[in-house]
Order: C-alpha cells, then structure tokens, then sequence
C-alpha cells in the first residue's frame, strides 16, 4: 500500500505545532523492515526569535549563562530543536501515527526525529528567503558553464536566486576547456534541483 506522506506531514505538524514545534521536512525510506519515517523539526517562529534574544543577550553580557550554541554558527541557522523536543514530539507523534493507522504494517518500521542540522536542506521560498546571505550548496537540473553544483552566498528575490560564487571556492572537477563561470549567477527557484546550507565554521 502507498504510503500517504501529505496526511503525515498535516498530522506530524499538528503534533508540532501543539509543542511550539514547526516540521520541517518529512522522508520515508527502506522496505519492508528496513522503513523509516525520518521527520524534521525546529522550533516555530517564536521559538526561534526567543531564541535569537537570548544569544544577543548573552553575546551582550559576558556573566550572561552560555547557551552552548556552536562556534561561528549564526544563530539564525540554528533549529533551537532539543534532544527534549525530540523525544516528545516522537512520543506524541507515534500514538497518533498508530490510532489513525497513517503508514500500513505500522509495526515495521521506525520512526526517527531530529533537527535538520546545520547544514539543513531548502524546501521553500520562505526558506530560501530567511537564510539569504548564507553561504548554499545548489544542484540544478540544468548545468550553468557545464557545472551542474553551484555554491556561493545566496541572496534571494522574485523566486529568484542569486548565488556569488567569488565568495567560496568551487568544488568538483571542472571539464577540460570549460568556461568558468562568472562571479555571481541568477537561477530561478524552478532551475534549483535541490539546495542546501554550508557550515561557515
């Protein structure tokens, strides 16, 4: 039987949103026992202003407590999910999975909650415009210069993304004879395959 991933997300995001939690992807894998439902969650938009407060006050004051945040990540990069957070949210999240019979063979599979990381994938606009000025990975369908992985800081406008690749070296082999492609390149949203953010630590 087909697995309905859109009824799951809604139910994963009710779960959340009842805990101060947004989802922030969902992905099921493997066969038969090998299944995993792997969800993705951060704190909601609250949750993440709070916790942008308490760094700039601890940044502020240097008798403030430590956050424990890592070095040299922006804090607007972090989930501000806990391993807390996790653990209630899978318990929650797993009654409902079993009482509304969500994944068929419920039995044989397992379910896995963490926070996106630091080098979280880009779903939506939205996210491409909250982390514009960060540094991102893209792969897109169609190659730009016979390169079809971009990185650079991102800026974002009009589904647009504009990627300054001057900014970080390039990876990956370059074809012989290749042009090299220019400093900054303009991509549409549609020509993203799929991105990601890149730790600047």
């Amino acid at each position: 039987m087909a697995i309905a991933i859109d009824a799951i997300r809604a139910a994963a995001q009710r779960v959340a949103a009842s805990h101060g939690l947004d989802v922030v992807d969902v992905e099921f894998t493997g066969a038969g026992k090998q299944r995993a439902l792997r969800v993705y969650l951060e704190k909601d938009a609250a949750g993440r202003e709070a916790l942008k407060a308490k760094a700039a006050a601890a940044a502020a004051d240097p008798e403030a407590e430590a956050l424990g945040l890592p070095s040299g990540v922006p804090v607007e990069a972090l989930s501000g999910t806990t391993h807390e957070d996790c653990a209630v949210f899978s318990s929650d999240f797993g009654t409902v999975l079993d009482v509304e019979d969500l994944i068929p063979g419920s039995q044989e599979y397992t379910l896995e909650v963490s926070s996106p990381g630091i080098e979280r994938k880009l779903y939506t606009a939205a996210d491409y415009e909250r982390f514009s000025g960060f540094v991102v990975a893209v792969k897109l369908f169609t190659a730009i210069n016979s390169m079809k992985t971009l990185t650079g800081r991102m800026t974002f406008a009009d589904d647009t993304v504009t990627l300054d690749l001057g900014a970080v070296k390039q990876k990956g082999k370059k074809k012989q004879g290749a042009t090299p492609p220019p400093e900054k390149v303009t991509i549409p949203l549609r020509d993203i395959e799929k991105a990601n953010l890149v730790a600047e630590i």
